[in-house]
């Protein structure tokens, strides 16, 4: 088996057409007829099917893409390692949620470009499921989380520090005039949250369930910002990280209740899968994450 069989399997896989994959590979159809076709005998299966003109993987193709992937991946980082020796270099695919891309990281990422001119980081802003998912296929090198536990079993993660999570209104609401808030305070209120699948979100759902406790009304977004605008605009009570919301709350455009339930804070991990190649890139992000937002949690702290 070869690496040039490999490639062009990857890029028929993706092209499924044999004259866009000729082209993307540099070479002719009838090598790429060939290359496939000595790959499939040394496989023993079909690979394709060819339906006219129409071509399409067939189960075992379907089962043998991703190590193909992660195999011409690995090379790619083997031959950066002895080009570069251990200067981190070259791309860094990083998954993570909204909040943390854009209240966290913009200061790590400017000290990373700085300190490592030579990676390319990539930013894949996501929800929690998809990004394991990107992992597991090799669409990220490392992503940021958050939920308390990481069970999954081709997860390797480092815990990087707990996020507040803070119920808030608009400071006119009549919660706000309360000691505290409980859980079935929030019965018949209009609640903006985001969307099924945050680990925060899971935690608030699971504390009215419990009591069953049931909102007047409930609206989800895909976006923090529009959350926080709705709050400052008196449409409803949110829960969001403190970290998101410290500008508004500084500014008092809206309000931190005073939650008595539940706890609903949450950890943050840095994850990578198991088999991945830790690069010399990998570890100095992880290690320069560690570093700041850990310094960031003792300062939340003091």
């Amino acid at each position: 088996m070869e690496v040039r069989q490999l490639q062009i399997f990857t890029v028929l896989a993706e092209e499924l057409n044999f004259t866009r994959t000729a082209e993307r590979v540099h070479t002719v159809q009838s090598n790429v007829t060939s290359q496939i076709k000595a790959l499939e005998q040394e496989l023993g299966v079909p690979l394709f099917d060819r339906l006219g003109r129409r071509v399409a993987l067939t189960d075992a193709g379907k089962r043998f893409l991703p190590f193909a992937e992660k195999a011409l991946e690995s090379m790619e980082h083997g031959l950066r390692a002895l080009q570069n020796g251990a200067e981190p270099s070259g791309p860094l695919r990083i998954g993570a949620p909204e909040s943390v891309v854009t209240y966290r990281l913009p200061r790590v990422l400017s000290a990373f470009r700085k300190k490592y001119p030579r990676v390319e980081v990539i930013f894949r802003p996501d929800t929690p499921e998809p990004i394991l998912a990107d992992l597991e296929s090799g669409k990220v090198d490392l992503a940021i989380y958050m939920k308390d536990e990481i069970t999954h079993p081709s997860i390797i993660y480092q815990t990087i520090r707990t996020e507040r999570i803070f119920l808030l209104s608009h400071p006119g609401h009549p919660l706000t005039k309360k000691r505290t808030v409980k859980p079935s305070d929030l019965g018949g209120q209009t609640l903006l949250l985001t969307e099924h699948g945050c680990a925060y979100r899971a935690k608030l759902d699971r504390a009215l369930a419990m009591q069953n406790v049931k909102p007047g009304h409930i609206t989800e977004f895909n976006s923090v910002e529009a959350i926080k605008k709705c709050v400052a605009a008196g449409l409803g009570l949110a829960i969001l990280p403190a970290i998101v919301v410290s500008g508004e709350l500084r500014a008092q455009q809206m309000k931190a209740l005073h939650w008595a339930g539940p706890q609903l804070d949450i950890a943050t991990h840095i994850l990578w899968h198991r088999d991945k190649w830790v690069s010399p890139a990998m570890k100095a992000f992880c290690d320069l994450v560690m570093e700041s937002l850990e310094r960031d949690d003792t300062r939340d702290a003091a």
